[in-house]
């Protein structure tokens, strides 16, 4: 059942994407194109309520910060996130990160779950179910991936005194961050569409090599939201950027004028054996034999990056994205780049979290450790740090 929603979901992706051919993929078009015109005016519907005060958002008395995107995955998100909660972190604030932790397991099934939030010591018995707390100020409460999520549990790894609370219910969630934890600065993850906590300031994500994904709204395309409520955000990353994206730039102008834009780009930083811990430097790829393997929304993007460091993607294997990988998948990969005589198996540090236990490899196996560099806008960055950092002083007269 598994492999057959996956070979599914491959051949709508690649009918979107890739404007496969044929009599099925075209009729498919069709009934997607009629879907996003509904899709499109359901998010202004839901826009239009909320702005309006006929539904209404929730103050949870701290400062809570969106960041997220109007497309759907593939922008660098996740470090981003990062860089912002060591940001605050580091300026004394005790920010919390808070995630759904999408296609981790759902939370009322967690029975084992149950049993580890004992050990939190709640003060009274809650009226909902207790959110999953990957990791909080002493460190990782879950490794489990399949419990906590990739992403959430890539953020705790990577955030070592930023709690990381998931819920799909984010409310629930930020009020057990301040309540439990001492939260002061709530990052909600992938928190743009996320309208039930007010945000104070919206950070948006626009990929500088897509802006607008395929250019037509889900399920036709990958847009959540047309271009125009870019005008939401308060700052704008423009990622995968190399600092020279002038005529995007005005672009983004004509639908959001005043935003601060920052312009950042994914840095590689080393190797990591996934056995040994061991630490290898970029150098090592050059003109190396590699096998990539990936389950992310651009694994081109991935791919691309390893070619750029010098090395040979000789194997190469394609996931869905957040796919949950079995060992047999991982020694039938293995096993095809013993056969190439590759030098290295590398995968991304998000795929990395969710490979089950592997018996060491005749290759050496690794991750490739990235994070977010600024190549422009440095300067509002740290404004937007001082801003969400510093409380407002009041003057009296």
């Amino acid at each position: 059942m598994k492999d057959l929603l996956e070979d599914l979901e491959n051949f709508g992706i690649d009918v979107i994407m890739h404007g496969r051919k044929g009599l099925r993929a075209t009729l498919l078009r069709m009934v997607l194109r009629t879907l996003s015109w509904v899709y499109g005016a359901a998010v202004s519907l839901r826009l239009y309520l909320y702005k309006e005060r006929y539904i209404h958002d929730h103050h949870l008395g701290v400062p809570v910060i969106s960041i997220g995107n109007l497309t759907v995955g593939g922008t660098g998100k996740t470090p981003v996130v990062e860089l912002l909660a060591k940001a605050l972190r580091d300026r004394g604030r005790r920010p919390a990160i808070l995630s759904r932790g999408y296609k981790s397991k759902r939370q009322e099934k967690l029975s084992a779950w149950s049993k580890l939030a004992a050990s939190v010591g709640l003060r009274e018995k809650p009226q909902k179910p207790t959110p999953r707390l990957v990791s909080d100020f002493e460190g990782l409460r879950i490794r489990d991936s399949y419990l906590a999520g990739d992403e959430p549990l890539m953020l705790a790894m990577n955030c070592p005194g930023v709690p990381v609370v998931v819920d799909r219910d984010r409310v629930n969630g930020g009020a057990f961050a301040i309540r439990e934890l001492g939260a002061d600065v709530l990052l909600l993850d992938d928190g743009l569409q996320y309208l039930k906590l007010k945000h104070r300031h919206d950070i948006v994500l626009v990929d500088r090599t897509a802006p607008w994904g395929t250019g037509a709204m889900l399920p036709r395309g990958t847009l959540r939201e047309p271009p125009k409520n870019l005008r939401r955000a308060t700052y704008i990353f423009l990622t995968k950027s190399d600092g020279d994206s002038g005529d995007l730039i005005a672009d983004l102008r004509r639908h959001n004028p005043v935003a601060d834009i920052i312009e950042c780009r994914h840095r590689p930083l080393h190797l990591q054996n996934i056995h040994t811990g061991e630490r290898l430097p970029l150098d090592v790829l050059q003109d190396a034999y590699v096998g990539a393997l990936s389950g992310i929304a651009v694994p081109q993007s991935f791919e691309n990056g390893l070619r750029r460091l010098g090395a040979r993607v000789d194997v190469y294997q394609r996931f869905t994205d957040h796919h949950r990988f079995t060992e047999r998948e991982i020694i039938q990969f293995v096993e095809r780049c013993v056969r190439r005589d590759t030098h290295f198996i590398v995968t991304t540090e998000k795929d990395f979290v969710r490979l089950p236990e592997l018996p060491p490899t005749d290759i050496p196996f690794c991750f490739l450790r990235v994070e977010i560099e600024i190549v422009r806008g440095q300067e509002h960055f740290e404004k937007m740090v001082r801003l969400i950092a510093e409380p407002r002083r009041f003057v009296e007269i």
